[in-house]
């Protein structure tokens, strides 16, 4: 009980800006280790050739999509969770928890066995060219083995942020990703598997990290996990995966947007696929770091919210958005100054390089517009507003970019292809201020 109060008056009196910093700086480094490593992938199997690079794009698709059904119910749990705890309702919180993540985790069972089953034309329809389809294949077996623990572990990991606990998550996600690494060097460079070995590499360190997940789970978590905790209502499964919706959405879009721009690259060749892989990695990169900060944010936001702090929420908001525009721009700027060399990192190819350098530039504009749209978007969620997080989920890569890119890809062709996710993302941001002002200026709060 005393633990407990103690993370209830952390989360509701710790001053904002430390409390914000402190739970969001874990969370980013997760995020970036995580996408470091898929650069990292992305780098060694670019030295094999440009098919080969551009099966890492076309699995980025694949891994979008796994990740957005595992934080459906890894934030919709989380946030529940959160609440429960926030009432000291323990049991409840292990009900929400328990049912999230053996959930997810036979999902992930259910999808490795389809996805492996029609492996071939799965890779297609992401995107794959018959010159790239081997090297997907093979990246994809790897990716689609280790489905479930991967589900798994965001559950984990979300469920450890939404107690308090990011420092903890971050550690079994750091881990996976500094072995990735090594399996990278190792499995490619040493033992010469080529891409076979890039997924292996991803495989096994998603699969460590899962464990370490769980161990600090079961050890520092608040809420228990156990499959006698699971519900047996179908209002619980209904309510997690409501919660987690915006979630689902915003991952979920982009996984159709990333393979709806593979299919459009395809008559550009595979040196166009190759240079927008290198490009979104890039991106993911810098946005990982607006989604980390605005990730710190939700448990300051859910637990507060319920606690009836209303004006910290809001001072949360504006803080959120200051640190991470702040650290964006840290990124972003290098990311347009040196553009050409980062690609050159990469790719060696010059048709990537003069594709990818303009479209890097692009993609740092418009990332800096990302500290509008991700903090509102996760406050929304996180009290518990699934409508209008919803709708805020489905403009980056949906609303906005979709059309976006249809048009702009007809009207100019590549161009229109290196352009259209930046312009989303400033349309998005620019949009999403009048919900910022209406929250900030809502007097009496539901």
């Amino acid at each position: 009980m005393t633990e407990q109060k103690s993370n209830y008056d952390k989360l509701t009196k710790t001053p904002l800006l430390k409390l914000i910093v402190s739970l969001g700086i874990p969370t980013t480094i997760s995020m970036l280790v995580t996408n470091i490593y898929n650069m990292v992938d992305t780098y060694f199997v670019g030295t094999l050739g440009e098919s080969q690079q551009a099966a890492t794009g076309i699995l980025f698709t694949l891994q979008a999509i796994i990740q957005a059904l595992a934080f459906m119910f890894g934030q919709g749990s989380g946030t529940l969770v959160s609440k429960s705890l926030a009432e000291r309702d323990r049991k409840k919180a292990s009900e929400y928890v328990s049912t999230g993540f053996f959930t997810a985790f036979g999902l992930g069972v259910l999808l490795m066995a389809a996805g492996l089953i029609f492996l071939t034309p799965f890779m297609k329809l992401l995107g794959s060219t018959n010159t790239i389809l081997p090297y997907a294949k093979q990246y994809g077996i790897c990716v689609l083995a280790s489905c479930p623990v991967t589900m798994g572990s965001f559950v984990l990991n979300n469920n450890l942020r939404y107690e308090g606990k990011a420092f903890y998550a971050m550690i079994g996600l750091v881990t996976g990703g500094i072995l990735n690494i090594l399996g990278d060097y190792i499995l490619i460079r040493i033992l010469h598997m080529g891409v076979l070995g890039a997924g292996l590499s991803t495989a096994i360190s998603q699969t460590v990290s899962f464990f370490i997940l769980l161990y600090f789970f079961m050890k520092m978590a608040e809420s228990s996990l156990g499959l006698s905790y699971v519900s047996r209502k179908f209002r619980t499964y209904f309510t997690i995966m409501r919660i987690g919706f915006p979630a689902l959405i915003r991952q979920g879009l982009s996984s159709i947007a990333s393979g709806l721009l593979n299919n459009l690259t395809k008559p550009y060749g595979d040196a166009a696929i190759a240079a927008m892989s290198v490009v979104n990695r890039f991106s993911a990169f810098v946005m990982c770091v607006g989604l980390g900060i605005g990730q710190g944010y939700q448990p300051v936001a859910s637990f507060n919210y319920q606690a009836k702090q209303y004006q910290r929420v809001k001072k949360g908001l504006l803080v959120t958005m200051g640190v991470g525009f702040i650290f964006i721009a840290a990124l972003a700027i290098p990311g347009f100054v040196f553009a050409e060399q980062i690609v050159y990192l990469f790719q060696k190819s010059d048709a990537v390089i003069q594709i990818g350098k303009f479209a890097l530039r692009c993609a740092c504009v418009g990332t800096l517009f990302l500290p509008l749209s991700v903090p509102v978007n996760m406050l929304y969620q996180s009290i518990r507003k699934p409508g209008v997080s919803s709708l805020l989920s489905m403009l980056r890569s949906g609303l906005m970019f979709i059309p976006t890119l249809l048009l702009t890809t007809r009207v100019w062709g590549i161009t229109g292809i290196q352009i259209s996710q930046p312009l989303a993302d400033i349309l998005t941001g620019l949009v999403s201020i009048p919900f910022i002002i209406v929250f900030l200026r809502k007097k009496q709060e539901p």
